[in-house]
């Protein structure tokens, strides 16, 4: 598996520049085109309870860092990079969302740079929330919780932070005073180091660092000595990490307010994790670059205080012999023996990533990779097909402060432990298995669900699944020949429902189909000409036409399952294609840029222009209706939900608002299909139900509910009335029914 890459959305995300509207379309305004028919009133009806649960996958993104409680068993936290923040639920053995409750225009917030426990009171937990620090990002946020996440409190920052961005794994930023839980500190990305007086509630900057390091790296890991105060004053002993700099290790000795560089320290690389133990001695990881990617140079460092002496600890050095370029990040020290430390390779992609133990404060060390059985069965997706992995991007490794055996540490797709490390300490094997147990963070690119048949995902970085059981990850883990790191567009026909298409990147090619509804696949022999991307693709409804988009190309088609491929004539370059659900002669494509419908009546082979009248937003999601012919619904962002009943020639505005569209089984009695967006109605933001063809509405999310950006992919259950699957960018796949009927 190769580095985790940004989420698919992020080119939308960079053009939503000016007043930060949200991540959908830029320009966006009050005079893009409407559709001519005057709509009926859209009328919310009510709000209906739903019971919403993740599609389980177990993992699936990369978790940046755990923490445990220094003074309640069991208490545990984790974040994530793009999908909020989770509790460790001791009696479930699972991890508990906590952040579902930001919403579209709060997405940024799901980016968790970083998470503080006060060690007096276990109740009370701090994120430091912020995805992207560039320009077009809202700022940061503190949120704040007296009752392990139950509800929050929201301190907005004047900065932003940078929970997907490089360094996402450093140690902790955000750190409350264990002496003082009034304090909290905060290094950030550009801004240089802020300090809280009132538990976070107001935040000024602190002077005495000399700069801010690294530009978008900048200040952390940042740790305060314990031993150094005592309780009710503010300790005085605080390390902070200034990325970039020739001494990027500082000290103060006064609660933060003078800084000096630490006296001996190493120089030429950046600390990413530090940890001290009980005898104050301070342990250091080190990197050339701050990761999770890249790494080609670090080491392992010891720092006595007291002596004033640096030793170097590095297990395994870089660069030496028949080792290339790596580095470190996931470090730990035994809370009840200040000898024994762990410590994580990081970006050492060939051989492996390993994790080397130590009891006797580094003098000797044990590869945990060299013992380790590693039982993947909770997600089989992790053996790749072949033999699983220790992991990679390890930035976070942590020894429970009540059980030193019991170990966890986080990958860029899942978190694994054991319940005990000791026997490597003999040189036996150790046992470690997957522990992200209700932690879904997948980016849904695409969602099918078949009649009678399973659900069908494509996904950011780990290509997607086949689900038969929705509470079980897939036995045959993600989809194989070939293996899309990011699966762009789905598409089944709909009187051969077994004939599923697919289409993405990765290492072979980029596209391929099933016959037996997605329980295996077969790559197309030839691929179009000057494929520069997955793109879409579309299948008709009897199965015998396939139209491929790959991404800025010409749309192809092929009779003879990718044998043979020839241009589509008549539309621009990058179109996005769907086939009718009915009329197996008819494909779409829509312009969001230029505002056009183009339709195929002669199986994709070419396209005419048969309207100019559709809102040009620059976005455009539209699927066609199951079981009638001509029938198309646009999703076009801010110009609104479109029908068409003629093939895409007239349409009538339905909603003001709308990012995703999709259909489902009919309401008993009726026979429109259910009609599924995520979109505006009454000005309540939400996710929507119409069982009468958009005339009235039944929100199906609540407040609690809300899961950020969801503008990437919705539709219903072809079998099962009610039932909505949608796409999210970070917490996976997930699925509701309405709770009563």
């Amino acid at each position: 598996m190769r580095p985790r890459i940004l989420p698919a959305f992020a080119a939308v995300l960079a053009a939503a520049t000016a007043g930060g509207a949200g991540p959908a379309v830029a320009g966006a305004s009050p005079d893009v085109p409407r559709a001519t028919a005057d709509p009926s009133p859209a009328v919310l009806a009510h709000e209906q309870a739903h019971d919403w649960r993740n599609v389980e996958i177990v993992g699936g993104g990369f978790v940046t860092g755990i923490e445990y409680h220094p003074t309640e068993p069991g208490l545990a936290y984790a974040r994530t990079d793009i999908g909020g923040a989770y509790r460790w639920d001791t009696g479930t053995e699972r991890w508990l969302p906590l952040t579902d409750w930001i919403g579209w225009d709060d997405y940024n917030l799901l980016g968790i740079d970083s998470i503080a426990l006060d060690p007096s009171d276990p109740d009370r937990v701090y994120l430091a929330a912020g995805a992207y620090s560039q320009e077009w990002a809202s700022t940061g946020a503190i949120l704040r919780s007296s009752d392990r996440g139950e509800t929050w409190d929201r301190v907005d920052l004047p900065f932003r932070l940078g929970g997907n961005e490089p360094g996402r794994s450093i140690g902790e930023r955000l750190v409350v005073d264990p002496n003082d839980d009034d304090v909290l500190l905060l290094g950030t990305r550009d801004d240089g180091l802020w300090r809280s007086t009132d538990q976070g509630a107001t935040w000024a900057v602190v002077d005495g660092l000399p700069s801010t390091g690294q530009a978008g790296i900048g200040v952390g890991p940042v740790l305060f000595d314990p031993a150094s105060g005592e309780t009710g004053d503010p300790t005085p002993v605080v390390y902070a990490s200034v990325s970039g700099e020739d001494a990027p290790l500082h000290r103060s000795d006064d609660a933060g307010r003078t800084w000096e560089p630490v006296p001996g320290q190493p120089t030429g690389l950046i600390p990413h994790q530090a940890a001290l133990s009980t005898t104050g001695a301070l342990h250091v990881s080190y990197g050339d670059l701050p990761g999770p990617y890249e790494m080609y140079d670090g080491a392992v460092h010891t720092h006595d205080p007291g002596a004033g002496t640096w030793t170097d600890i590095t297990p395994l050095r870089p660069n030496e012999g028949e080792e290339a370029g790596f580095g470190y990040g996931g470090l730990a020290v035994d809370p009840t023996d200040p000898g024994t430390l762990m410590v994580a390779t990081m970006g050492r992609w060939g051989p492996v990533d390993d994790i080397f133990r130590t009891t006797d404060g580094g003098q000797n060390w044990v590869s945990i990779q060299e013992g380790q059985n590693l039982d993947t069965s909770v997600s089989p997706f992790l053996d790749w097909g072949d033999t699983p992995k220790l992991g990679w991007m390890i930035g976070d490794l942590e020894i429970d402060p009540f059980d030193p055996g019991s170990v966890r540490y986080v990958t860029g797709a899942t978190i694994f432990g054991t319940d005990d490390v000791t026997p490597a300490d003999t040189g036996a094997a150790t046992d470690w298995s997957v522990r992200a147990e209700g932690l879904e963070e997948t980016a849904v690119l695409d969602l099918v669900s078949l009649p009678d048949g399973p659900l069908i995902s494509g996904l950011g970085d780990i290509g997607g699944f086949t689900h038969h059981d929705l509470t079980t990850s897939p036995p045959a883990g993600m989809h194989q020949n070939p293996i899309l790191g990011n699966t762009t567009s789905l598409d089944h026909a709909e009187h051969d429902p077994a004939t599923v298409v697919r289409a993405g990147t990765g290492d072979g090619p980029w596209a391929a189909y099933s016959t037996d509804a997605g329980d295996s696949w077969q790559p197309f022999p030839t691929q179009p000409p000057t494929v520069s991307g997955g793109g879409t693709i579309a299948v008709s409804a009897n199965g015998d036409a396939v139209v491929w988009t790959p991404e800025d190309g010409v749309a192809h088609r092929t009779t003879d399952l990718g044998r043979s491929w020839t241009p589509s004539s008549g539309l621009p370059d990058g179109l996005a294609v769907r086939s009718d659900r009915v009329d197996a002669a008819v494909f779409h494509a829509v312009d969001p840029e230029e505002g056009a419908h183009y339709r195929s009546d002669d199986g994709g082979a070419s396209f005419a222009l048969v309207n100019d009248d559709v809102p040009a937003t620059g976005q455009a999601q539209w699927k066609a209706v199951p079981g009638v012919a001509g029938e198309v619904w646009l999703a076009a962002g801010w110009g609104g939900l479109l029908r068409s009943t003629d093939s895409g020639e007239s349409y009538v505005q339905v909603l003001d608002e709308a990012h995703t569209v999709g259909f489902g089984a009919p309401a008993p009695g009726a026979t429109a299909p259910a009609v599924f967006v995520t979109g505006v109605v009454d000005g309540v933001r939400g996710v929507f139900r119409s069982d009468d063809a958009g005339a009235t509405w039944v929100r199906v999310n609540d407040d609690d509910h809300q899961y950020g950006w969801i503008g990437q992919t919705i539709t219903g259950d072809p079998d099962r009335h009610g039932r909505v699957y949608l796409g999210t960018n970070g917490r996976g796949i997930l699925y509701a029914d309405p709770i009563g009927g």
